[in-house]
């Protein structure tokens, strides 16, 4: 089963657990939003990364019928997050994508954050079950091809055993790619499936409703940032006045 966009690459196939948790409900946000609005400011002040080679972004997200209610409005703020990553001008980033009857598919490595932006507005939303351990596993291989500077992913439930998904963050924590998941609405299985993997990569999980938009563009773009620029970036924030955000972040990445 192809997995990519283009060009076309090689798959596997997964058996996928049952049990999608009907709808969801808007959650409260963990994050203060000044807090978040502060951080972000202060990591886009620093610049882009220094030095030889590009930061790599592999941008994952759940294309399930249970996120088709929110789904354009998650796409124009995924897409404002691809328009910042053009700015720095020193990432590269995939997509990926799964959906329907085990359908996943990646791009290629691009630069081009407007073509990427372009490739996610053509994804519709399919009926289907989870796939995040797929995520997991191609972000393993890719990285072991490459290094990858952090994993995104953006997705509303877990239908997948959290041990499996578990060991397959363990993998991709011996290879130091954190995992920086969102949760759209408040299923409390996806939000201990998301907490445990972000705890083994030394990522971060944050949940995000309706009310939540610019809170969510802000942190994306503040991913897209660190993987160019680096925990050193955030690392330098600490020394200033009004670093509670680079703090918390920091804070969940060293769990």
């Amino acid at each position: 089963m192809a997995r990519d966009l283009k060009p076309p690459k090689n798959a596997t196939s997964e058996p996928l657990a049952t049990g999608k948790a009907a709808g969801s409900v808007a959650a409260r946000d963990a994050s203060s939003s000044s807090e978040i609005a502060d951080f972000v400011a202060k990591v886009k002040a620093l610049g882009p990364a220094t030095g030889p080679g590009r930061g790599r972004l592999l941008f994952a997200m759940d294309a399930t019928m249970s996120r088709a209610p929110t789904w354009d409005m998650a796409l124009a703020l995924q897409s404002e997050m691809f328009q910042a990553v053009k700015e720095i001008g020193s990432l590269e980033v995939q997509l990926m994508y799964f959906r329907g009857a085990g359908e996943a598919r990646a791009s290629r490595w691009v630069s081009n954050a407007d073509a990427l932006a372009g490739l996610m507005r053509q994804v519709a939303c399919h009926g289907g079950y989870t796939q995040i351990g797929k995520v997991l596993t191609h972000a393993r291989r890719e990285s072991e091809t490459k290094r990858i500077s952090a994993l995104v992913y953006v997705g509303d439930a877990v239908e997948e055993q959290i041990d499996d998904l578990a060991g397959r963050a363990g993998e991709l924590a011996l290879l130091g790619v954190p995992a920086f998941l969102f949760q759209e609405g408040d299923d409390p299985h996806a939000t201990r499936a998301f907490a445990e993997i972000a705890r083994l990569t030394k990522g971060a999980a944050c949940r995000f409703g309706p009310g939540s938009a610019a809170e969510l563009r802000d942190l994306l773009t503040a991913v897209a940032v660190y993987a160019a620029g680096g925990e050193k970036a955030l690392q330098a924030l600490l020394a200033k006045p009004g670093s509670a955000g680079a703090r918390r972040l920091l804070g969940q990445m060293k769990r």
